[in-house]
């Protein structure tokens, strides 16, 4: 069981075992948490008497103090013998949260980086194995967000003489924030976007704008039936609301068939001629 160190109170965090969990929760573990609330109550420490304080076997406390130290909680006072005192928790705390987060932004980006050459090499491997057919044959049903915007992105990239979409909430991918829109046209794509009428920001109406500009054209229509794109009139997505009240959530069909394009570029075409221009 933790025992509480002997410190007068008025020199003591209140609340000691809430806010030594606290920090915990934070990212320091037990002794580094109990080693730090016993620096703020005290000027400075030896690192024996530190270990005295805090519960902290002897062996131990220099690997604490060091991590305490290059974690921005506590700094060294160089005199005839080296001490340590904890470092303001306003600049301790935040500054070790945005150091955190800057690591894990890179290692993020990283495992981006190789996830991206991994799916091309297992994607090979797992259309040889399923004897030459692809992911996209025919229909497949996706209920994950994030797979229906990697779709998206992926026949977005790869089209080259047109792009068409019922643009309508909730987005996987928006597209008027999206990067990929704006490389199409530039490429020689006609777009068009079909936008269902709703709210809009200032930001999206800039964006607008800037997509209007760029040659992407665009059309209002009061209600659209689904939320439809289509790439080059033989692949694209569909996605439907599912019939479940308690919570709604939408199903994306993913297809390369040039019947259902068609059929599907039609729809499109009616509504777009009904569409309000801006």
């Amino acid at each position: 069981m933790f025992v509480k160190p002997e410190l007068p109170s008025s020199h003591f965090p209140t609340d000691f075992q809430l806010n030594w969990r606290k920090l915990q929760q934070v990212g320091l573990n037990a002794y580094e948490a109990r080693s730090y609330l016993v620096l703020i109550g005290h000027p400075r420490f030896k690192a024996l008497e530190l270990a005295a304080r805090s519960h902290v076997p002897r062996q131990k406390i220099y690997e604490v103090l060091d991590s305490l130290v290059e974690k921005g909680f506590a700094q060294v006072i160089q005199e005839k013998t080296k001490l340590f005192s904890a470092v303001d928790p306003s600049l301790a705390v935040p500054g070790y949260l945005a150091r955190r987060n800057r690591a894990l932004q890179n290692e993020l980006t990283e495992q981006a980086r190789i996830a991206n050459g991994l799916i091309e090499d297992l994607r090979r491997g797992y259309e040889e194995g399923q004897g030459g057919r692809g992911a996209l044959d025919f229909l497949s049903l996706v209920n994950d967000p994030t797979q229906t915007a990697f779709h998206y992105r992926r026949m977005l990239a790869e089209a080259h003489v047109q792009y068409a979409e019922f643009s309508r909430p909730p987005f996987a991918v928006d597209p008027l924030d999206e990067q990929l829109v704006k490389d199409a046209i530039s490429r020689g794509v006609h777009c068009r976007l079909l936008i269902e009428d709703g709210p809009m920001d200032d930001a999206h109406r800039e964006r607008l704008k800037d997509y209007e500009a760029a040659g992407i054209e665009t059309r209002f229509q009061e209600k659209l039936p689904l939320k439809l794109a289509l790439f080059d009139n033989k692949s694209g997505l569909v996605a439907l609301l599912d019939p479940v009240l308690t919570k709604p959530s939408w199903t994306s069909v993913i297809f390369e068939h040039d019947g259902f394009a068609e059929a599907m570029a039609g729809l499109f075409e009616n509504y777009w001629s009904k569409g309000r221009k801006v």
